[in-house]
């Protein structure tokens, strides 16, 4: 089994596409109002945005995407006037990452945790 793609919510589907081609994403599907789909600029993964009436409620979707050039993918949005909740910063879990928020409120990680990603010390072994 392979991971295809991750799909969140919106309330507004051209806002939140202008949003996720700024961060970096490629735009391949673009049914608009209702549906858009990227690529990611690494590996084989694709993101997806769909339109709901209303979003959910709580924390909702957490989406997390590696970079290996994190401290320099966060200045360069910061430059293009990306707010981010927290900048990368090393974590006990041994990833450093920082965290923003899209226009409907959906939580990004930007990380980079390199091995210890899918092989961290404390990993479980059978």
């Amino acid at each position: 089994m392979n991971l295809n793609q991750v799909t969140v919510p919106s309330l507004n589907l051209k806002r939140a596409v202008s949003f996720y081609q700024k961060l970096g994403l490629r735009l391949i599907v673009e049914s608009i109002p209702t549906y858009a789909r990227f690529e990611c600029p690494e590996g084989d993964s694709t993101f997806s945005i769909h339109l709901v009436e209303k979003l959910p409620e709580g924390e909702g979707v957490y989406t997390y995407f590696e970079t290996y050039r994190l401290d320099k993918e966060v200045e360069k949005l910061v430059q293009e006037g990306i707010t981010f909740l927290s900048l990368p910063e090393d974590k006990p879990w041994l990833w450093r990452e920082d965290r923003l928020k899209d226009p409907d409120g959906n939580l990004i990680i930007f990380y980079q945790a390199g091995e210890n990603r899918k092989n961290p010390p404390w990993r479980i072994t059978t």
